[in-house]
């Protein structure tokens, strides 16, 4: 065998080795492509993302040497192959000819990798290539999306496996990571899985590129350097309760407190409220400001608490509610105290005491015998006087009485005994977590993500207060908790739960359209909600109200991003196995009416995707709806439109039991033949009306239920069946109608 051949061999050997599998670095990701099947596969071996599926190409059936289409209306299915001269780093477009007339290129940055598919030289057709892929990312990864939008009209938050076209990445709390992907529609697939597809196009320079990257620290690198994911063993979802503040303020003992309890008990327990909240019931707290009140120990206020603090604990336990206590430790007005410890204080340059929001003798965060103490009294009330929920005021706040802002004045931390502490207020926050245990609930008031509160809390302010001290509720207040949600919405659920402050809904200070705003702005996002009215002095609309935002269902925010302003629609996306829908809220924050609108694309949902409408609180059916809802909203109103996908059939409309008209309390839908059957969970002893859109050539011939008394009727011209529902306990009720 001459050395002639031998060579020949070899670089034969060569060539079939180039046309197997191929396997490429990019960064610091993998590329693996398989020409058989075309078969790509990008894995980040850091994160264990993987993204694997097929490539596949379109373009013309035929084009000249130049490059140009013969027949541009004639297509076929181009190869993807490896490249024939050797390239690395890059495929090949072969046409119907056998001619590579394209290329796609691979493109490392670190832990980002590009795919650019182009020409060959300066060609003229167009084309298009196809990538449907498997997406793998960590095992809590939520679809989202990370790059603000220009004019972004719309809040959006989801429930469930909810995905939408704006989504452009999966995030994992656990991770602070990010999985992100510049184009294509992320959808989900069985066992908790993700597809995406992907359409490039060969002569479209703004659309020939997709781009995977893995975003390390995304939370902690950007707003909350002491980012740790919310602890859901503490906090499963959202808390709800009550709290007297805004209504009693200084005024609420141990009395107000049971008989508001015990009305709760009958009226808004079983719906889910779970927290009752005791307020100013420190010694000396009888009347404002905070600032004089006992608050670095637990000397009970007796002509309000004569029982004391462990014996109200136990008597809201027995009426079915955990209890919650409001603590200001960062200072007290007790001079006794303050005599006693005096080197635990502030004082400025000449002696005197430093105050703040919390107190006449504000609190030295650096002494170590301070901290111990503040442990102790918290250890005191949470496991020898048995509350579960602790909202702890003077954090963050907005303005420097609140201490967080206090501790970084220069002016300040001069006085501090150690003036080199890097972090006065983490300490006292861990302090708090410490004696509060981790089986309890810690609210931060007013917390903020930027803080070290956010390693520690469960929940966190982030709203001002709903009214001022001896004033009612007005429109000025929830604007301003409005916008508060908007712009903090995007921590909600994955640093902490998010707490507008409490909802109010009085008859006495708000008309009914604006009392339901303010349950929309509170409960649609699934934010902490907490009653806040003298209860029993409520309305039947009102008490309703509250209960139809009980309890909360389990949102997430589907913009990791800071948003700003009135946004006029907020979008709720609640995905089940069963289905999918929207519960969009159209505001008119101004004063004189207005029509107030949104487009499917604003929505994440494809233009021609037909909806059925249902508004909520005005109680109509708005038939089908594509490609825009748009409706006249009064002035200071919302519009609530439940948006389910029409599928020609009968199908569930709404319930009236939930703002999220069945977020909380549909727990299957199901089509058989020509028998629907849907399964809700209803409220022992209330009723509960669930509505079924009956579309043309569908009559109902029976109506059932299992566990709950049943009764139906006909409305919008026969279009819509109407189903009350009533049991004697609170159960599963499934329902039964056969067309």
């Amino acid at each position: 065998m001459t050395k002639k051949f031998l060579d020949l061999a070899a670089a034969c050997a060569a060539c079939g080795a180039a046309m197997a599998d191929t396997s490429r670095a990019a960064g610091a990701w993998s590329v693996d492509f398989a020409p058989a099947e075309a078969r790509l596969t990008l894995s980040h071996a850091a994160s264990g993302a993987r993204i694997a599926g097929r490539l596949s190409f379109t373009g013309p059936a035929k084009v000249t040497g130049a490059g140009v289409a013969v027949y541009p209306s004639q297509t076929a299915a181009w190869r993807v192959a490896d490249a024939r001269d050797g390239a690395k780093g890059r495929l090949a477009l072969v046409d119907p000819a056998d001619n590579v007339h394209g290329y796609i290129a691979f493109q490392p940055d670190g832990d980002r990798v590009s795919l650019l598919v182009y020409h060959r030289t300066a060609f003229a057709y167009e084309g298009e290539l196809r990538f449907e892929a498997d997406v793998t990312a960590r095992g809590d990864a939520i679809p989202c999306r990370l790059a603000p939008k220009a004019h972004d009209r719309v809040l959006s938050v989801k429930s469930g496996a909810a995905v939408s076209s704006d989504d452009d990445a999966l995030f994992s709390p656990a991770a602070d990571e990010a999985l992100t992907f510049s184009s294509g529609r992320l959808s989900a697939a069985a066992g908790g899985a993700w597809r995406l597809s992907a359409t490039l196009s060969v002569a479209d320079p703004t659309r020939n590129a997709l781009s995977f990257a893995v975003v390390r620290d995304y939370y902690r690198s950007r707003w909350v350097p002491y980012y740790r994911p919310l602890d859901r063993t503490r906090a499963p979802h959202a808390p709800t309760g009550w709290l007297s503040w805004n209504t009693y303020f200084d005024q609420a003992g141990s009395k107000e407190n049971l008989d508001e309890a015990r009305f709760a008990a009958k009226w808004f327990r079983p719906f889910g409220m779970e927290i009752w909240n005791i307020e100013s019931w420190q010694d000396n707290s009888g009347r404002l400001p905070v600032s004089k009140f006992h608050n670095m120990n637990l000397e009970t206020y007796a002509p309000q608490f004569p029982e004391g603090m462990k014996w109200l604990a136990d008597e809201i336990r027995k009426l079915g509610f955990r209890p919650g206590l409001w603590m200001a430790p960062y200072g007290t007005g007790n001079e006794a105290f303050y005599r006693a410890h005096k080197d635990w204080f502030l004082h400025d340059a000449e002696g005197r005491p430093i105050q703040s929001w919390n107190g006449k003798f504000t609190l030295d965060p650096t002494v170590p015998e301070a901290l111990d103490h503040l442990t102790r009294i918290f250890d005191t009330a949470s496991h020898d006087w048995g509350y579960e929920f602790f909202k702890i005021d003077g954090m963050s706040g907005r303005g420097p009485g609140y201490c967080a802002h206090l501790y970084e004045r220069p002016d300040v931390r001069a006085r501090f005994r150690d003036p080199g502490c890097p972090n006065p207020f983490e300490r006292t926050v861990a302090a708090f977590r410490k004696g509060i245990g981790d089986d309890r609930i810690f609210l931060a008031c007013q917390g903020h993500f930027t803080g070290a509160e956010a390693a520690y809390a469960d929940a966190s302010r982030t709203g001002a207060d709903i009214v001022h001290p001896n004033e009612p509720v007005k429109w000025a207040n929830i604007l301003l908790q409005a916008r508060c949600t908007v712009n903090q919405i995007f921590a909600h659920g994955i640093v902490f739960w998010s707490d507008p402050d409490c909802m109010l809904v009085s008859q006495g200070a708000l008309a009914r359209e604006q009392a339901q705003v303010e349950a929309t702005v509170v409960a649609l996002p699934g934010q902490q909600t907490f009653a806040g009215d003298k209860l029993a002095e409520l309305a039947p609309d009102r008490v309703r109200l509250i209960q139809q935002a009980l309890p909360v269902c389990d949102t997430r925010p589907a913009k990791l991003y800071p948003q700003f302003g009135h946004l006029p629609v907020w979008d709720l996306h609640v995905a089940r196995p069963f289905g999918d829908w929207h519960v969009v809220a159209l505001f008119n924050w101004g004063d004189a009416e207005a029509r107030v609108g949104v487009d499917w694309d604003e929505l994440g949902e494809p233009a021609d995707r037909r909806f059925l409408g249902w508004e909520f609180w005005g109680g109509a059916f708005l038939g089908a709806q594509t490609g825009r809802l748009e409706l006249p909203v009064p002035a200071r109103s919302v519009r609530l439109v439940s948006l389910r996908p029409d599928r020609g059939r009968p199908q569930v409309l709404t319930t009236d039991r939930h703002l999220t008209q069945g977020g909380v309390e549909l727990k299957d839908e199901r089509w058989a033949g020509r028998t629907l059957t849907a399964t809700v969970r209803t409220v022992g002893g209330f009723p509960l009306t669930l509505r079924i859109a009956v579309p043309t050539g569908f009559a109902v011939r029976k109506v059932a239920a299992v566990g709950a008394s049943v009764a139906s009727t006909l409305e919008s011209d026969g279009r819509v069946l109407a189903v009350t529902l009533k049991g004697d306990v609170s159960a599963d009720v499934p329902v039964t109608v056969e067309f």
